[in-house]
């Protein structure tokens, strides 16, 4: 069993130093929690849907690797192509996320007239309207992060769920990518709540009429950040 503890501990650093230092595994949810005036608590519950997507997904990798003997090489360049598209679509969803605040800011400006003299205006960045029965913004953004993080790869879950299973059996690979996934869940949870909360600090209400076009940027910040830097 002294093979499998060392595994599970390294699965568990791993998986801590991996969440930790890649920005697009918790920055999107902080600053969109944020934007859209999502709760704590719905925000956490995004938070957590997608990273059981993106590390479920790479357990289906693994295990349909395993099933046809793919070699673990030939497995993390498919992670690691799945990375890149998956870094390119946070930077298209930033972009396009801050274009459609700007330009919703523009048109809600327009609108604006005055009334008995006195000017009306709004506080803020406006809420969009939608058609009855078409989704809702807030729910298409969810859905667009969540199918994100399911194409985004988590690079060190295939070496740590392959060697396991060839080298100790199958049933090794249990623990070792439950630990990991635990791990880096709960390590998104942690920094998204302490961003959260950041984030209500006096120093950020003075952003808050452009939350939404800066959540856009960051967003596509940090996909540029995954390309550039290989974080």
């Amino acid at each position: 069993m002294e093979p499998l503890g060392i595994l599970v501990g390294s699965a568990i650093a791993i998986g801590f130093v991996h969440t930790l230092i890649g920005v697009d595994h918790t920055l999107p949810f902080v600053v969109l929690g944020r934007a859209q005036g999502w709760s704590l608590a719905r925000t956490l519950g995004i938070t957590t849907l997608c990273g059981l997507g993106h590390v479920a997904s790479s357990v289906v990798l693994g295990v349909f690797g395993l099933g046809l003997g793919v070699a673990i090489g030939r497995l993390e360049w498919l992670e690691a192509t799945r990375g890149s598209f998956a870094a390119w679509f946070l930077v298209v969803f930033g972009l396009a996320y801050a274009g459609w605040s700007l330009a919703r800011r523009r048109r809600v400006q327009r609108d604006v007239h005055t009334h008995d003299g006195g000017l009306v205006h709004a506080h803020g960045e406006p809420e969009a309207r939608h058609r009855p029965g078409a989704m809702s913004p807030a729910a298409l953004t969810s859905w667009s992060l969540f199918v994100i993080f399911v194409l985004g790869p988590c690079e060190p879950l295939i070496p740590l769920l392959m060697v396991p299973a060839f080298d100790l059996g199958p049933w090794a690979a249990v623990p070792v990518t439950a630990a990991f996934a635990v791990t880096t869940i709960g390590t998104m949870l942690l920094i998204v709540v302490t961003g959260y909360l950041g984030m209500s600090l006096p120093v950020f209400r003075r952003l808050e009429g452009h939350a939404q076009t800066l959540a856009g940027l960051a967003i596509a910040a940090s996909g540029l950040a995954i390309q550039l830097f290989g974080i």
